[in-house]
């Protein structure tokens, strides 16, 4: 009883100091609390000019450096500049990256709009030798391949056989062509490549682009961004309305079969046959889409009939990812499955389908600025010294369990970063040129 009477008595006591505690004057340091700089694990401001444009000067020299154009003899090793005869075992030589891939395509996309953006004739002076060498090369492999059937030199240009093959180079060569970047006629190559895409390439009976792998009849949103963007611009290159019917008609009818409309994001996978599709929304995947749905509307004609919807899914893909975003700028490897690692190359993507839809008045600035600045800021910290990206998953086929996605391998060597970090921080160069971001309240907002 006693031992309750003096904690009730001490009670009292504190109780009776409440008031004149309250009356006392907060310190400078509880008043200035909320304006205490957090620990955010990457810069949380607007960056710099000068900072993205290092970023993007770092990757250039990086890529010019591991990526020669060289013809070669497998059998001798040494390089081949006599043309006039036909050595059945040239090369092209392989650098740490391939000159004709789907990665590549992106790359010289990236570099393109890198050049724009600084106004640097570096950017497009790595992407014009390169087109220029391979336009240039094509009709000596298309001899040594007469005279060597298994030949590997440059057979995936002249003898494409996938829409990975095709796509992303051949909208890159378009846009060099339609910004006359290039001199040299890419028309033959531009040309071979869609006639793959438009009568070669497995589709379905109603004309959706798909694969017979993994499984039967199968779709890969991936092949939203092979396909896509190279239809659009052959639309934009020669006015032929096929190629942006075509190529609206691709996001309509993949959507109608992997956008889920609760989360707002796509599955990766679809396969006819399967009564049941295991939903895996894969980062990069999603990346793809987003940035075919920018690509698209970048060229279709105001006046399409399919413009409309094209806007309507981005505005709602645009929203799921945003979700998903987490305080660290990123995305997941898979996009709702947050123990799954944070992933370098979808981010970029994201950022710079983000900033590009801001740029053109598609997406709101308010709403989505600070995600994408944030998201800049994020693959920043994931570009090193020597101008490589890190955090990057390596190539990935379609899986049906989580272990799959979780655990792909991440590199350096990955070609799949490259491109997308040079066409984010172009277009963020953009972005931070209307000058309206701030920080408001330690928040970062767009002010108009």
């Amino acid at each position: 009883m006693k031992k309750i009477n003096q904690i009730s008595l001490v009670s009292l006591l504190c109780l009776a100091t409440l008031p004149a505690l309250a009356q006392q004057k907060p310190s400078l340091h509880s008043e200035m609390l909320h304006t205490a700089q957090p620990d955010y694990p990457v810069a949380y401001t607007t960056p710099k000019v000068e900072e993205v444009t290092q970023v993007l000067n770092r990757i250039h020299k990086y890529l010019d450096a591991v990526t020669p154009m060289k013809v070669i003899s497998n059998t001798t090793k040494k390089e081949i500049t006599d043309f006039s005869k036909i050595d059945t075992s040239a090369v092209v030589e392989r650098g740490t990256f391939s000159l004709t891939s789907y990665e590549w395509g992106v790359t010289y996309s990236g570099m393109l709009a890198a050049s724009e953006a600084t106004g640097d004739e570096r950017f497009n002076d790595y992407a014009r030798k390169r087109m220029t060498f391979l336009a240039e090369k094509v009709p000596y492999f298309k001899e040594v391949l007469k005279q060597n059937p298994s030949s590997k030199g440059l057979r995936q240009v002249i003898m494409p056989h996938a829409l990975d093959d095709c796509g992303a180079v051949c909208s890159a060569m378009i846009k060099a062509t339609r910004g006359n970047v290039v001199k040299t006629d890419l028309r033959p190559l531009i040309d071979n490549y869609m006639n793959y895409i438009s009568t070669k390439e497995f589709r379905f009976t109603d004309g959706t682009l798909a694969r017979n792998r993994p499984q039967a009849n199968t779709l890969w949103l991936d092949d939203l961004f092979m396909g896509v963007p190279a239809l659009a611009q052959m639309g934009k290159l020669t006015g032929d309305n096929r190629y942006f019917d075509d190529a609206v008609k691709q996001v309509s009818q993949f959507s109608k079969r992997m956008f889920n409309h609760q989360k707002n994001v796509f599955m990766h996978g679809w396969v006819a046959d399967m009564e049941t599709h295991p939903e895996f929304h894969w980062g990069r995947a999603n990346g793809w889409a987003i940035l075919t749905m920018v690509e698209l509307l970048d060229v279709l004609p105001e006046n399409h009939a399919g413009r409309a919807e094209v806007l309507t899914l981005l505005k709602a893909h645009a929203k799921g990812l945003a979700s998903y975003q987490t305080g660290s700028g990123f995305w997941h490897q898979l996009l709702d499955r947050p123990d799954s690692y944070l992933e370098t190359s979808a981010t970029a993507i994201y950022a710079y389908s983000f900033a590009r839809a801001i740029n053109n008045g598609w997406l709101d600035a308010k709403a989505y600025g600070p995600a994408t600045l944030l998201a800049w800021n994020a693959v920043a910290t994931k570009v090193n010294a020597g101008g490589q990206v890190e955090g990057v998953c390596v190539g990935t086929g379609m899986g049906f369990d989580p272990a799959f996605y979780y655990y792909r391998p991440i590199n350096v060597l990955a070609a799949h970063g490259y491109g997308p970090v040079l066409l984010a921080g172009a277009e963020m160069l953009k972005l931070m040129k209307s000058g309206k971001y701030s920080m408001n309240d330690s928040a970062l907002q767009y002010n108009k």
